[in-house]
């Protein structure tokens, strides 16, 4: 049977242990979910070990021997551990030099000149910090001098911050197109600008919905583009849309929260008689937990993120393919608060698959791609293989995917 809709949700930074190339990154022996389970006596997840995602880890409580999903260890072919290159290689790019970082040493000399300069206003911060503590810090001082805020993060990104009431939005807006400017030069070659708006005063200070991207384009088209094309919906929730400059994509739902997305994936499961993708990302696992190096937070967030799953399954129908995946890793034992080069899960499930099956170690993400490209009969990806065709209740067909 083809499936009707496809839900991919993707745990924005849930590895579940160091890639065969992990040394490369300076990451071996990074493991996210191990570091998460290990943070309380038991992280209570029991959707998501009927369906076989307990299998990843190393503590065997949360094995099950009798699990109903598909499973896959999926490795990145492309270069690199920011959000962008994973999002990207799901639908079928491969990025063979990263995207550059300031996360150890703040922005160049140059490029802060050039956009002081070319904006006409001072920049204060230039380092990398949490969005929320950056405010508490520079918040205050930027309402007095109408100075920018410019900061980083372990993605390639310009994050700029500025108070509504002191820096309009269109003025925030333009001082970040000339900061994408900039930041197009090959030396600054930046996966993303991002404008920070917020409001409040000193001590509640709080970012607006006003955030806006300015995002590179995916270099070719994906398997976006190729549902798209031939008329199918591929829906955005989170920051998917961002990720890929619009591109390939037919509808935007932005999200609060972990909690708000999945909120908005189960309505529309529930009630959209859609036929195509909903692509979602949960984007608190990264920004809340990993970078913060919060492993019982993390925990405490992914029993939430399960007790949702509960409800969206409960909802799927006959004609629903779920897959649940990561982008990269985020370990939060790990040095440093860097992303770190793990192998990301794959777990797929549907209502007629009655007992579960392991394809091993899958390489490249971009087997997502191709797996949700042959159900809907469009162009395969240039990378990645098609992991499995449902066939009928008992069976399924496996393809090649070893590298």
């Amino acid at each position: 049977m083809d499936f009707k809709r496809v839900f991919l949700i993707v745990l924005d930074s849930l590895g579940i242990g160091d890639a065969p190339d992990a040394k490369d990154f300076n990451d071996e022996g990074a493991n996210t979910l191990s570091s998460i389970l290990s943070s309380k006596d038991k992280v209570e997840i029991p959707n998501l070990v009927k369906l076989g995602f307990g299998n990843f880890a190393k503590d065997e409580r949360y094995h099950n021997p009798n699990y109903v999903g598909i499973t896959a260890k999926l490795q990145e072919q492309s270069l690199g551990k920011d959000t962008m290159t994973g999002h990207w290689e799901f639908m079928g790019v491969e990025t063979t030099k990263p995207f550059i970082t300031f996360t150890e040493t703040g922005f160049p000399k140059e490029l802060i000149d050039e956009l002081e300069a070319k904006t006409g206003y001072k920049v204060i911060g230039n380092k990398a910090a949490s969005g929320t503590e950056i405010l508490d810090e520079l918040g205050p001082r930027q309402m007095e001098t109408k100075e920018l805020i410019v900061y980083t993060s372990a993605d390639s990104v310009l994050q700029i911050a500025a108070h509504e009431d002191v820096i309009p939005l269109d003025e925030l807006y333009r001082c970040c197109e000339i900061a994408r400017e900039i930041t197009m030069k090959p030396e600054w070659l930046l996966g993303r600008v991002i404008a920070r708006p917020y409001v409040g005063e000193p001590g509640n200070l709080k970012r607006t919905s006003n955030r806006h991207d300015y995002a590179l384009c995916p270099p070719h088209d994906t398997v976006l583009d190729h549902l798209k094309d031939k008329g199918y919906e591929t829906i955005s929730v989170g920051k998917i849309y961002d990720i890929f400059d619009g591109k390939g994509l037919s509808e935007s739902n932005k999200s609060t929260s972990n909690e708000h997305g999945m909120e908005q994936t189960i309505e529309m499961a529930k009630s959209r008689d859609f036929t195509g993708l909903c692509f979602v990302n949960l984007v608190d696992f990264d920004a809340l937990y990993g970078h913060r190096r919060d492993a019982l937070g993390y925990a405490q967030c992914l029993e939430s993120f399960d007790k949702q799953l509960g409800q969206l399954i409960d909802v799927m129908t006959d004609n629903d393919l779920l897959i649940i995946t990561a982008d990269h890793g985020n370990d939060p034992n790990f040095t440093g608060t860097d992303h770190t080069r793990e192998l990301v899960p794959f777990v797929a499930y549907f209502k007629e698959l009655e007992e579960g099956a392991d394809l091993g170690n899958v390489y490249s993400f971009a087997s997502i791609g191709a797996t949700i490209a042959k159900n809907f009969d469009v162009k395969l990806p240039d990378i990645g293989n098609v992991m499995f065709d449902w066939v009928d209740e008992e069976d399924y067909v496996e393809h090649d995917h070893d590298h």
